[in-house]
């Protein structure tokens, strides 16, 4: 049996060698990807002499999948964790920590923001359960509109916009409170009789467990471990151009005639693929809008007086131009050993693509000037990289998760076919993990049945 998966992204090596384990030798699979290295948005580059990763740099780590992926794989030794320090808010000119208690920067109670908004915003967070809240069960809104109504604007823009920004590389008017916070939509489809009651409802219990997790060699120690255990016909700089039925299969361009295949390339790229087969499914992914972001990551001198915090965010409206930085080695212990201090600096936002239209050393000098600003540190880079990430970050809208259930409604009846991808169900790589799992069961049940 021949089958091909589209697509070199975490989710798409994680189908390869989940089809592997399942079909044995005797499948040839072909993993196409457009681009000239596999990884899709997760890449590790030699900085100062040791990797850092330009990419995601850690996963969350109370979902079981990457942790999983690495036993399997013999690597587990490479896991490590954060220090435990918190980030930074940007806002008003000042650093002030982030807010504890809140879910995604929505406040529990007013004091989780006391110092980030004004008494006025303060008093009306207070006063917040006291007014009816309109809620459709089992709608959806954006968060802004949702906390800007509630909470007031101040909110939304020094306290969600942040951190929402870092998942997403939105803001809080283009993503959807279902897809983005089930939790919170769970509690509101349940009943919550204020926003202030569904958040406390919706935050996690606590745990000692460490909230996020990471690999001490970067994600590329995962994904060539991946491409190994899959041993797939890797085709790079190779674009899939087309999908057509074939028989009881399909055929993909340029790969040939195939018994199935996996989608697993970006929202847009698959709608182009799924405009011959399914019309319908090709129009629900093309809907999907898709944000740009630049990463720089800068090594400076090990003395530069950094603070004592694993980031700093950046409130919307600031007169910076990166929207958040990462103090690597303030956040990873296994960093902060190194000869050089690392930071990464994140420019762009769903709506502005501008940044990716700048050359290096104008991103560089933009990255220094504003960790300046907000360090109050001298900021003398020893040496910088710099990655865009054209198209990097789906944007999970409202109504995101009815247009993904429709989409895998209109393929039910497409045996051999299965997607994977951040789009889907998380962008997150425990996530992108998780669909290319799924995946290749739904292939391997489709081949394996048909035997």
């Amino acid at each position: 049996m021949r089958v091909a998966v589209v697509g070199g992204g975490i989710s798409g090596l994680v189908a390869a060698y989940r089809l592997r384990a399942a079909l044995g030798e005797r499948a040839e699979l072909v993993l196409v990807e457009g681009a000239e290295r596999v990884g899709g948005t997760l890449r590790t580059v030699e900085i100062a002499g040791d990797p850092v990763d330009l990419g995601a740099e850690a996963f969350v780590g109370r979902r079981p999948e990457i942790p999983a992926l690495m036993r399997e794989l013999g690597i587990a030794d490479q896991l490590v964790h954060p220090a435990g320090k918190r980030p930074l808010i940007w806002s008003g000119g000042v650093a002030r920590p982030l807010p504890e208690r809140t879910l995604m920067g929505i406040p529990a109670e007013a004091e989780a923001v006391a110092g980030l908004v004004d008494p006025e915003t303060m008093a009306r967070i207070a006063a917040e359960p006291e007014r009816p809240l309109r809620w459709e069960r089992g709608g959806d809104v954006a968060v802004g509109a949702l906390v800007a109504q509630r909470f007031g604007e101040q909110v939304v823009r020094r306290s969600v916009d942040p951190l929402l920004g870092g998942v997403y590389a939105g803001t809080a008017d283009t993503i959807g409170v279902r897809a983005a916070l089930p939790t919170l939509a769970a509690a509101l489809d349940a009943g919550s009789a204020s926003l202030t009651e569904a958040v406390r409802t919706a935050l996690p219990p606590q745990s000692d467990t460490p909230v996020f997790g990471g690999i001490r060699d970067g994600y590329r120690v995962l994904l060539d471990a991946l491409r190994a255990a899959a041993d797939a016909k890797v085709e790079t700089a190779t674009a899939a151009t087309r999908l057509t039925r074939d028989g009881a299969g399909w055929r993909l361009d340029p790969v040939g005639p195939v018994d199935a295949v996996v989608l697993a390339a970006p929202a847009p790229a698959t709608a182009d693929l799924l405009r011959e087969v399914a019309p319908a499914a090709a129009d629900l992914a093309a809907g999907i809008e898709l944000a740009s972001s630049a990463v720089v990551a800068l090594a400076l001198p090990r003395d530069t007086p950094l603070p004592d915090n694993s980031g700093i965010l950046v409130a919307t409206g600031e007169p910076l131009r990166a929207k958040a930085f990462t103090l690597s080695s303030r956040k990873w212990p296994h960093l902060a050993a190194r000869e050089v201090a690392l930071v990464r600096a994140s420019f762009g936002r769903f709506g502005d693509a501008a940044p990716l239209s700048w050359s290096d050393d104008d991103l560089v000098a933009a990255a220094v000037d504003d960790l300046a600003t907000v360090t109050g540190a001298p900021i003398r880079p020893v040496a910088a990289v710099v990655q865009r990430w054209p198209g990097g970050l789906p944007q999970y809208g409202p109504g995101h998760t009815e247009r993904i259930a429709a989409l895998r409604d209109t393929l039910a009846d497409l045996p051999g076919l299965a997607l994977a991808g951040a789009y889907l169900d998380g962008v997150g790589v425990p996530a992108c993990a998780a669909s290319g799992t799924a995946a290749a069961t739904r292939i391997a049940a489709h081949l394996v049945g048909d035997e």
